[in-house]
């Protein structure tokens, strides 16, 4: 699988508690691409990733980390035009942590038609996309377009994430018209709740996936988070059960990690409902940690979090 879009360098206070009262912090990375691209590694795939980064430590660190996660990132660009973004997440004992981006302007954001890497991104059998990097820019918008064209007219499988983030948007309806196109390019199309209705105006699971099917998806994804999950993909519509969690330390990232989850048993040639259950596995281990990728299961791990293998502790 290849994947595009920016990653951020991730800050966090060392203890709990609003960000003004923080004085030590910890450093590591935000991306949602990256972290699929990193859920999928784990897990034994071949991942290539590309983006574009700043001239500076954060970017070096960056690259490095992901590399070391065994991504490929041979395509990854450097620039000395923008810098590396930098996200700071406040650490919470309950609820949604509050996140604070700094990305405007930032090297990802100049991602551009003229610098994609055409040849490798159509150069796997998967093209996994979300729909945050349209929304950096115009040049974005377009480059990751022409990404979901090029991989469709190679004959590749194109999995969407539609990842909402208002906040990016010039608007409401630039975002439902960058998105739905995206949608009408893909085959895998993974949305939750809010995001269903946000594209289609309903928040009933069933509705939204049978709304990505209209507009071109071949399978739908619905999220329900401990609920699991509705699958469907055009001739059934399954409800997934999802797993039980005795508690959640951190809810962020467990997102791609269920796109990670089902991509991988997807390559590995599970039909929808069976990768769902491994997405709703993968999902439900990755809040069990705090931290967008650390949380991510290996192969070893996910067997003995579905009951598959005993653990050896020692």
């Amino acid at each position: 699988m290849v994947t595009l879009g920016e990653t951020m360098v991730l800050v966090y206070p060392s203890t709990t508690g609003p960000m003004k009262h923080a004085h030590e912090f910890e450093k590591s990375l935000a991306g949602a691409e990256t972290n699929v691209a990193i859920g999928l590694a784990r897990l034994g795939h071949d991942v290539g990733w590309y983006s574009k980064l700043g001239t500076d430590p954060h970017g070096e660190y960056l690259e490095f980390f992901v590399r070391g996660e065994g991504v490929d990132t041979t395509t990854v660009e450097f620039t000395d035009e923008a810098p590396t973004g930098i996200m700071f997440k406040e650490r919470r004992e309950f609820g949604e942590p509050a996140v604070h981006y700094y990305r405007h302007g930032s090297a990802a954001s100049l991602m551009s038609p003229d610098d994609l890497p055409v040849d490798y991104l159509t150069n796997a059998e998967y093209l996994h996309l979300t729909g945050i990097t349209p929304a950096l820019s115009e040049s974005c918008r377009d480059a990751t377009l022409l990404a979901a064209e090029r991989a469709t007219e190679a004959g590749m499988t194109v999995s969407f994430d539609p990842n909402v983030r208002r906040k990016l948007w010039e608007s409401d309806e630039r975002m439902r018209e960058t998105m739905l196109d995206l949608v009408s390019l893909s085959d895998i199309v993974l949305p939750g709740i809010e995001e269903g209705a946000a594209l289609f105006g309903t928040d009933d699971p069933e509705a939204i996936a049978a709304a990505c099917l209209d507009h071109g998806a071949g399978t739908a994804v619905v999220k329900l988070g401990a609920a699991g999950a509705v699958v469907a993909d055009g001739s059934t519509t399954e409800r997934v059960s999802g797993y039980d969690v005795e508690r959640v330390v951190d809810p962020v990232g467990a997102g791609d990690g269920f796109a990670a989850g089902f991509l991988a048993s997807r390559i590995e040639g599970q039909g929808p409902v069976e990768a769902t259950e491994t997405a709703n596995a993968v999902g439900a281990f990755a809040t069990t940690v705090a931290g967008d990728t650390e949380g991510l299961p290996t192969r070893k791990e996910l067997d003995v979090f579905v009951g598959e293998r005993d653990a050896v502790r020692r």
